[in-house]
């Protein structure tokens, strides 16, 4: 008759030795996959960006693998141990807090140095914010980009948006609710009244997309409470549009008397919809002219 030990054998000849990069959900339990309970469940370890927020995952599919924590501060110590797991045969498990790891998630020098030593990775694919956000937005989906977060203060914000302004692609980024307000003010200064949508608690009981211009969208949220949850932000991309050069410099010249060159640069690029370097082209030839 078999023994338990011979039942676990048997059980866990179903998932070989590697590292498998595991998505989980973003908010709602029911999009855990099956696969990737399995794949928890017989792990041998399973390295979790927060121990106490994957333990309530695991108690709730009663999947009893001992856990450990790996993160950005822990990284040059706990890296090896996982390493050598690896190396000797074991399967381990990487998750992150929600959704799927290594998406502004740690987890990248781990994958790389375990395929570089010769384990076996795969990723267990299942629920991503990014994507969750990108289909229900109602934006186009053909090419996007994914930008992660935006920096805190308002001047590296606003470089940071404009070094996407051109891309021919639909943005994304992540925000928390406290930054939300005073981010969609620095994307829409930058990128005018392009489409845009707010998704937030996505999966969950109270998920939301408010979608408008980025104007629009700025203006709600400023006079709106804070708002509650995970937040991704996606943004159309720039339309073509045909402006003459004598509509350029007339809105470039109304804009200077009042504001400082930099001003009217980003001003008057959200205002036409064009390329930042144009205006600012133009902008220097006018205030030298003048």
């Amino acid at each position: 008759m078999p023994t338990e030990l011979d039942k676990k054998a048997e059980k866990r000849k179903k998932v070989a030795p590697g590292l498998y990069v595991t998505a989980t959900p973003i908010g709602n339990l029911g999009d855990m996959t099956f696969r990737a309970r399995e794949v928890l469940d017989q792990a041998d370890i399973i390295a979790c960006e927060d121990t106490r927020v994957t333990g309530k995952l695991l108690a709730y599919f009663d999947i009893k693998t001992p856990t450990v924590p790996y993160h950005d501060h822990n990284e040059e110590r706990i890296l090896p141990q996982l390493l050598d797991r690896l190396a000797a045969g074991e399967i381990v498990a990487l998750v992150s807090d929600a959704g799927t790891p290594l998406i502004s998630d740690p987890g990248y020098r781990l994958v790389k140095e375990a395929r570089d030593q010769g384990s076996f990775v795969s990723s267990i694919p299942g629920a991503s914010a990014i994507l969750a956000a990108l289909a229900s937005a109602g934006l186009p989906t053909d090419r996007f980009m994914f930008a992660g977060f935006l920096p805190n203060k308002t001047l590296a914000r606003q470089k940071m948006v404009a070094s996407v302004a051109d891309v021919q692609a639909t943005l994304v980024f992540y925000e928390s609710p406290k930054r939300l307000k005073d981010s969609l003010r620095d994307i829409a200064a930058v990128l005018g009244p392009r489409e845009a949508a707010v998704c937030r608690e996505l999966t969950k009981l109270f998920e939301e997309v408010r979608k408008g211009s980025l104007t629009e969208l700025a203006a709600h949220y400023e006079a709106a409470d804070r708002p509650k949850g995970e937040i991704v932000i996606v943004v159309g991309p720039p339309q073509e549009t045909v402006v003459s050069a004598d509509q350029l410099d007339a809105a470039l010249l109304a804009a200077l008397e009042t504001q400082s060159l930099k001003e009217a640069v980003a001003s008057v690029t959200g205002e036409l919809g064009l390329k930042r370097k144009q205006v600012y082209a133009r902008a220097l030839d006018l205030k030298g002219a003048g």
